[in-house]
């Protein structure tokens, strides 16, 4: 369907300030409960990236192994004026790190913060009724499920087709396992934004509406990320959330704060700061880690000074602007 479809939402700008994001930051340092969960994450993180670079090619790395373009390599020897085979294979292998970690860093995500707000993974075998499905919760008398994606452009039209079959198909089947008559069913993506989105997320809600029938929602979809309807006897929630909006669904308004700690402490090292007239290539970059609105007094325990443009690097991955504001923290 095109994306101008009559019913489509339209996505705010989503902005975050940077005073916000260090409030919430000092807040960790006062709630015993959101650090130790941030803390166990980095514990698991740190384990599974070293476990999974571990597993990368090593000396016994095969030519074949790495699936790279010879137009590319050449393009990349130009730019950087090389004249040695040894240059290339240098940056050979950072390039396959990189696409190795893009299939398997959701995978990791997903696996280790399920478990720490409650929720239980679901093996899902092809051609299952459980194979749209990477995650379960029950809450009182709801189950919430979830199928989850690493990014805000990870579907075409025949998949977000395939979501709506397999939740009109199999829903009823996954209230009886659990003995409720409630589903919430998330379609979550790990980062992004609405904007965005290919809106092809939006389409798995469109698809219910055409395949179900108007008369049997509650919630038309039209102008929202989510609808409502009943099937055999089962009341259903289908909603689409990326983003911040999946973590704070999972785990509160200071879940994607904790997610964000646990990686950074896992994965970069304390050190020096860039100079603050430092040109990055990427135009705005400077703008995103800029320290600006930090306190010269402000020094949380759970990250260095040098961690906190990381955290600003990591949270602009979940806004479509981010804002120079000062915080208020108060007197603690």
């Amino acid at each position: 369907m095109p994306r101008g479809h009559p019913g489509l939402p339209r996505p705010p700008v989503w902005q975050m300030r940077k005073g916000e994001l260090l409030e919430q930051l000092a807040s960790l340092d006062h709630d015993a409960v959101a650090r130790d969960r941030a803390l166990s994450m980095e514990a698991t993180f740190r384990q599974s990236i070293d476990a999974h670079v571990e597993s990368l090619p090593a000396d016994e790395a095969k030519f074949a192994k790495f699936f790279t373009s010879p137009y590319v390599l050449m393009m990349h020897a130009r730019k950087n004026s090389y004249s040695k085979v040894s240059e290339i294979e240098h940056d050979i292998l950072p390039a396959k790190l990189f696409s190795s970690l893009e299939t398997s860093a959701g995978r990791a995500v997903e696996a280790i913060t399920l478990q720490q707000y409650g929720w239980g993974s679901v093996p899902s075998g092809m051609h299952t009724q459980n194979s749209a499905l990477d995650g379960k919760r029950l809450v009182g008398d709801i189950l919430k499920v979830a199928t989850l994606k690493s990014g805000p452009r990870c579907l075409n039209d025949e998949m977000s087709e395939n979501f709506a079959d397999a939740i009109l198909q199999n829903v009823t089947a996954w209230a009886n396992e659990a003995d409720v008559s409630k589903v919430e069913f998330s379609y979550g993506v790990l980062y992004g934004t609405q904007k965005l989105s290919n809106k092809k997320d939006w389409h798995i809600l469109r698809n219910l509406e055409e395949k179900h029938g108007l008369n049997r929602f509650s919630e038309l979809p039209a102008g929202q990320w989510s609808c409502k309807f009943k099937i055999d006897g089962v009341s259903v929630e289908a909603a689409i959330r990326i983003g911040k909006d999946w973590w704070s669904y999972i785990g509160g308004d200071l879940c994607l704060t904790e997610l964000a700690v646990a990686l950074i402490r896992a994965c970069v090292a304390p050190g020096d700061l860039d100079p603050p007239n430092y040109q990055y290539t990427i135009q705005d970059l400077r703008q995103i880690v800029s320290m600006q609105s930090v306190p010269k007094d402000f020094n949380p325990s759970i990250l260095q000074q040098s961690q906190i443009p990381w955290y600003f690097f990591f949270m602009r991955h979940f806004c479509d602007k981010m804002i120079e504001s000062a915080p208020c923290l108060g007197n603690d």
